[in-house]
């Protein structure tokens, strides 16, 4: 298709598909994570593959028992085929676990591989499958939080990324 302006916005919306799901697992949200799939998408992941109702529901259960988690998206390459398009998507994912009462941090890096379709006019995942390229489990440390304790932090359902209200703030 080329770098056509059809091609682009195609893109451009692919792309926003990922930073939906990104959100979506950092904020358990399990309606937004869902509304990037299409009914009848197929998950591969390996620890789980199957309908994207089962990812959902498998990924928000997991990540509502960690402490935190940052999901990052880096080199995206999405290659559109008429209504068909297919991505690779670098991520990085940070997770602050306890176990046995100590906080690690794990780190896991690699690929989405993903085929997207346009049905309708709307662009969604119809394949996700998750590529580990490698990963790294350390004890926490987190001298940030005892420096700044007055920091807005990060928050799951109740994150200020919703409150778009707040966001309008202005000096007096």
């Amino acid at each position: 298709m080329g770098n056509t302006v059809e091609s682009l916005l195609a893109k451009q919306d692919i792309y926003e598909l990922s930073c939906i799901y990104m959100r979506g697992l950092d904020r358990t949200d399990a309606t937004l994570l869902r509304s990037v799939f299409f009914d009848d998408a197929y998950c591969e992941y390996g620890f789980i593959n199957g309908s994207a109702d089962d990812f959902v529901s498998y990924a928000i259960t997991a990540l509502q028992e960690h402490q935190s988690n940052q999901h990052m998206i880096g080199n995206v390459l999405i290659e559109v085929e008429g209504d068909e398009a297919f991505g690779e998507v670098y991520f990085r994912a940070y997770h602050k676990v306890m176990v046995e009462e100590v906080y690690y941090d794990i780190v896991i890096a690699g690929r989405y591989l993903d085929r997207y379709e346009q049905r309708e006019g709307v662009w969604k995942m119809a394949y996700r499958s998750e590529i580990v390229d490698w990963s790294r489990t350390d004890p926490t440390n987190d001298p940030y939080f005892q420096q700044a304790p007055d920091s807005l932090f990060g928050s799951r359902l109740d994150d200020a990324v919703y409150d778009r209200e707040a966001r309008r703030k202005q000096l007096p």
